[in-house]
């Protein structure tokens, strides 16, 4: 099984066309948001014919799909090498979990779909994982296979724990924002569900 984040290092070094046609998006959507974004609009900002763009997307659904795949795997690839190397493995896997859901809500694109076209992500959250959850799922449950191997993670069928791990991070990601006042700070809320994770990983 290639990795996660093999694929992301692999994407941080070769750049291609491809990924300037993905970056032409970007753009639209920061600006206009995913609804006014056209294919065309696409292809003016890349600077290449919309056959070009065509070629590769149909669609506007497609594109923003390997769009969000691409960029949600730049923020999982940045949250775990911020990993901290102290403590023991539920620690490590807790705060690199909690920090990449910190980061996707932080990231603007992220933030920008929240605001103007929030529809977009509820096939995800209420009808199927999409691609970046299934990679995702797959480097947890490695990471938490490998911690059951070596004893310092507990018991439990891996992909099952892997998937309550990434719905847990689900609410944080969209719902933590609610929950940050003047008596509960970011960052309180982000440590108290790291020891909420941590206690549930370890052996």
């Amino acid at each position: 099984m290639t990795s996660l984040r093999h694929n992301m290092s692999t994407a941080t070094v070769e750049r291609t066309a491809r990924d300037v046609h993905l970056d032409a998006a970007r753009e639209c959507i920061l600006d206009v948001g995913w609804r006014r974004t056209t294919l065309t609009e696409v292809a003016r900002r890349a600077g290449v014919s919309r056959m070009t763009i065509y070629r590769t997307w149909s669609d506007m659904s497609q594109l923003l799909g390997d769009l969000m795949t691409r960029e949600w795997a730049g923020v999982v690839a940045a949250a775990l090498a911020a990993e901290p190397a102290q403590g023991d493995e539920a620690h490590r896997l807790a705060h690199a979990v909690v920090a990449t859901g910190r980061a996707l809500r932080d990231n603007e694109l992220f933030v920008r779909i929240v605001e103007l076209d929030p529809e977009l992500l509820l096939p995800y959250l209420l009808a199927r994982r999409g691609r970046s959850q299934d990679a995702i799922l797959d480097l947890l449950t490695e990471r938490i296979d490998r911690g059951q191997s070596s004893g310092s993670l507990r018991a439990g069928d891996p992909v099952t724990v892997a998937r309550v791990l990434l719905l847990a991070v689900h609410g944080y990601v969209l719902s933590g924002h609610t929950m940050v006042d003047d008596l509960v700070g970011e960052d309180a809320l982000s440590d108290e569900l790291v020891t909420l994770l941590e206690r549930g990983l370890r052996p």
